[in-house]
């Protein structure tokens, strides 16, 4: 009896290492880089504080860096990994979906707006977070909103789509404002902070994050108006749908539990809460198993 139980038990475990060894062998795309490499490599942008940034020593730290960490964990379990290193890879604006396409990451994390355009180029996942672009000024300025910039000088990043969201709006509104290109959001800071602009444009996260960042902080606001909507996702390779269900999975999960409000308080708790907008984002995302 004890021989044949054995002998059963000795069966299926031979059967189990077969169908994980068939589940392994049935990998493609990212996962099965991921189960070669033994580890996921995560595309993130430096200065864009609070949601992707080096913090101290480099570390990458921040929003969606910490969503990703959730996802890459559950990428190198999938991968059949009792352990996967995460590697965090720093990639420029202009640069960070070129990193994804040609597999210099795997997945970028930081504050990318999903747009059909660059769906041409790469993936994404769910939404992970719903912003708009807004105005920085100095206080005490008479610009309130996109009306207000007649005649300005407006700083922004060009290659972003903040850009052609704030020439949209200008043009709807008949507004002349004279476009100054800057190199990133510190350079915009800079800018606006020694007069060579008059305001700065990005979403309204980056915004906040510079904000809380300055040591004058109560020398700037921001505008109250939005003059777009931003879905952030995550960027991946066109056409992967494993390594994306996996995403997706995570998000959905963290959604579903609440645990993404955590999340956002560790990030944003001192400035605010949730907006019903974000919220019902979370709800619609929560997708069951």
């Amino acid at each position: 009896m004890i021989r044949s139980i054995r002998t059963a038990l000795a069966t299926a475990a031979l059967f189990a290492l077969a169908g994980q060894a068939l589940a392994q062998g049935a990998l493609s795309g990212t996962l099965k880089t991921i189960q070669a490499r033994k580890s996921v490599l995560v595309g993130y942008v430096k200065d864009a504080f609070p949601m992707s940034f080096a913090g101290e020593g480099g570390k990458a730290q921040g929003y969606s860096i910490d969503l990703c960490e959730r996802i890459a964990q559950e990428a190198g379990n999938a991968a059949g990994l009792p352990q996967v290193e995460v590697v965090y890879v720093p990639v420029a604006l202009d640069e960070r979906f070129d990193a994804v396409a040609r597999g210099k990451v795997d997945i970028e994390c930081a504050t990318s707006t999903i747009t059909l355009a660059r769906m041409q180029k790469v993936d994404f996942t769910y939404i992970t977070f719903l912003d708009g672009g807004s105005l920085l000024v100095k206080r005490g300025s008479a610009i309130h909103s996109i009306a207000g910039l007649v005649d300005e000088t407006v700083g922004v990043i060009p290659g972003t789509t903040t850009e052609p969201a704030l020439r949209e709006a200008l043009a709807r509104s008949y507004i002349q404002a004279k476009v100054v290109p800057v190199k990133d959001h510190a350079e915009g800071m800079a800018a606006l902070q020694a007069g060579r602009i008059t305001t700065y444009a990005s979403d309204r996260v980056i915004l906040i994050g510079l904000l809380m960042k300055a040591a004058n902080r109560e020398a700037f606001t921001i505008a109250p108006e939005q003059f777009s909507v931003e879905p952030y996702g995550f960027a991946l390779r066109r056409n992967d749908s494993d390594f994306r269900l996996v995403a997706n999975r995570v998000l959905a999960r963290m959604y579903r539990s609440g645990e993404v409000l955590k999340v956002f308080d560790k990030w944003f708790g001192s400035v605010g809460q949730p907006t019903p907008a974000l919220l019902g984002m979370y709800l619609l995302q929560a997708t069951p198993e």
